[in-house]
């Protein structure tokens, strides 16, 4: 925002700089006040993430130079109606801080940078600038202004106006079946060039566990693993089979010691290891948030580079979107698999109601049902309380992931009716507790990404961002993909991150949610036309949608394009007039609030 000596400051320093005009520094101090301008940039005090950073760049007359005198600003930052502030620092024209502007021989122009922290308190806030000269020897003499003069008011904050388009989660559909034999498939994955098991979150270990010690007849185990094409992971030709042969000895080592239905003697175990073989690389890129036209690049390379497989590897570090496949593809194949079919007995399904509740009560043991059948049970009561309780126990019982995920969603719907924030928000962290749960048990973007949403809503935003980067890393179906990388882009302008958003909005696709984040980074950068082009996209996709109209306007704000501010003021009022409100309030407006063509745009 601009700031020039306003007819009212210039009344207030006129009369104590009379009577001191025989004084050299109050000469000083009349002469650089009396073309003083301070600027912030960005013109708004912006916020990016817990922090505020601005510049604040101030424009004297050269004419008030003097030997051994410096003309100061002192800046702070006062808020909660006046009562607390932050002393920010100062801006000098001593010797050395200081250059010529470029358009104007005549001014001399200072330039600092500084941060206030980002907290609820301290908006609505002002800054202010109280200038002084100073003698610069020791103990020099120093003269103030009688009055502050206000610099900026308040902190506009991007993450208040980020858009995003909230995904509903449903409960998984439950059934119970008489038939309980089956296959179950725990995929693990390993660090780089590394085939000892990993016991932390993030793998099947307590699954795997639960699966033998539960004693279901066990006839046929089958254990696969590959290694990634990276040049630390394949170049140990023997990984994959250690890998295998780990898995191996792990499953063997928990059946002799904890299971007494099965022996190793009796189970089929059958092992295939993948080693240096494109096919399960391909298959992670095709089901990936590249472009066809990407992927395609991917399947030219493979096949028409000559030579060994680390040639291949080597010529796909040459792609433009090679970091993408580094960070999202090779940690996904350093994996193994374990697949176990089982046998047990069938259960009938009468009376399932009435026994869970007793299993709830904790009057009857949790296996007086099949896992199954507990959590079918909860589909038979239209209360969500009823349903929470049958569903932890489900997942205190069983760790089975259905369990996990459903009692998320439970959760969910339950913060979505909580009037109070603090309770709200403590349902929203318990839901993205058990989807996390429920993804590192059932692996899959669309897990992570309701775990990612979850603590998204909670507020929690860096465990937000990891889930966000575990769902894309697992790949899927290509518009939930897009939908994640929308998401993370939206998360990251409200953490300050906007560089990273405008990368993450490449894979994300044309949509409304990303053409209004896209514009309202461009707004932050100053870059107005596009922006405006951004805007323009979102008006088109939603023509009776307010918000772009909205941005237009913010953006003519910007531009000192009054007309147009209010022409859009008063389309986007006609759309929706919650805006009306938001107009009055918004710090982008803060110069047209007392003039004519805005109030009449609201009314």
């Amino acid at each position: 925002m601009l700031i020039s000596l306003r007819p009212l400051a210039r009344g207030l320093l006129a009369a104590p700089l009379l009577l001191a005009a025989c004084s050299p520094l109050a000469k000083v101090l009349q002469q650089a006040e009396a073309g003083r301008v301070v600027i912030t940039r960005p013109p708004v005090l912006t916020a990016s993430g817990e922090a505020v950073p601005f510049e604040v760049v101030a424009k004297v007359p050269a004419a008030h130079l003097q030997k051994g005198v410096a003309y100061e600003l002192l800046l702070r930052y006062r808020y909660e109606h006046g009562l607390r502030e932050d002393t920010l620092g100062r801006l000098s024209f001593a010797p050395g801080n200081y250059v010529y502007d470029d358009e104007h021989k005549n001014l001399l122009v200072a330039t600092q940078r500084f941060t206030i922290p980002n907290t609820p308190g301290r908006n609505p806030g002002e800054l202010l600038a109280h200038a002084q000269v100073r003698e610069l020897k020791k103990n020099g003499h120093t003269l103030r202004a009688p009055a502050d003069v206000r610099v900026a008011r308040g902190i506009a904050d991007p993450a208040r106006l980020v858009f995003r388009e909230d995904t509903v989660l449903t409960l998984l559909p439950e059934q119970a079946s008489n038939v309980m034999s089956g296959t179950r498939v725990l995929p693990f994955f390993f660090d780089e060039d590394q085939w000892f098991i990993r016991g932390y979150l993030g793998t099947n270990v307590q699954a795997l566990e639960d699966l033998i010690d539960a004693n279901q007849r066990t006839r046929r185990v089958l254990i696969i693993a590959g290694h990634s094409p990276d040049s630390t992971d394949a170049h140990n030709r023997l990984l994959a089979s250690k890998r295998v042969r780990m898995l191996l000895y792990y499953y063997k080592q928990r059946v002799k010691n904890f299971s007494y239905l099965n022996k190793n003697e009796a189970i089929r175990f059958d092992t295939l290891a993948y080693v240096r073989k494109w096919d399960t690389f391909m298959q992670k890129v095709s089901a990936s948030a590249l472009k066809p036209d990407q992927q395609d690049s991917v399947v030219t390379v493979i096949n028409d580079t000559k030579g060994a497989f680390e040639t291949q590897e080597k010529a796909l570090h040459r792609l433009s979107f090679f970091e993408y496949i580094d960070q999202y593809v090779y940690p996904v194949l350093r994996y193994g698999t374990v697949a176990v079919s089982y046998t047990a007995p069938n259960r009938y399904d009468s009376e399932l109601y009435l026994l869970s509740k007793k299993i709830v009560d904790k009057q009857l043991e949790a296996d007086a049902l099949t896992p199954a059948e507990l959590r079918y049970s909860a589909t038979l009561t239209p209360l969500l309380a009823e349903k929470q309780r049958i569903y932890e126990t489900a997942a205190a019982t069983t760790g089975s992931w259905e369990a996990f995920h459903n009692l998320g969603v439970v959760l969910l719907l339950r913060a979505e009716k909580e009037p109070l924030p603090r309770v709200q928000q403590a349902y929203y962290r318990r839901a993205a507790t058990n989807f996390t749960l429920a993804a590192h048990r059932q692996p899959s973007a669309e897990f992570f990404y309701h775990a990612a949403t979850a603590y998204h809503r909670a507020g929690d935003r860096l465990e937000a961002l990891q889930n966000y980067d575990y769902a894309i890393k697992q790949g899927g179906e290509r518009p939930l993909l897009r939908k994640i990388f929308s998401d993370r882009a939206a998360l990251e302008i409200e953490i300050g991150q906007p560089d990273e958003a405008l990368r993450n909005l490449q894979y994300a696709g044309p949509s409304y949610q990303n053409a209004l984040n896209t514009a309202l980074i461009e707004v932050g950068r100053e870059h107005y036309e596009l922006a405006q082009e951004q805007y323009h996209l979102a008006q088109r996709l939603r023509p009776t949608a307010a918000a772009p109209i909205y941005g237009l306007a913010v953006v003519a704000a910007r531009q000192q394009d009054e007309a147009s501010l209010g022409m859009l003021l008063k389309q986007a009022v006609a759309l929706d007039r919650r805006y009306a409100q938001r107009a009055v309030e918004d710090l982008e407006f803060q110069d047209y609030a007392q003039g004519k063509v805005f109030k009449d745009a609201l009314r």
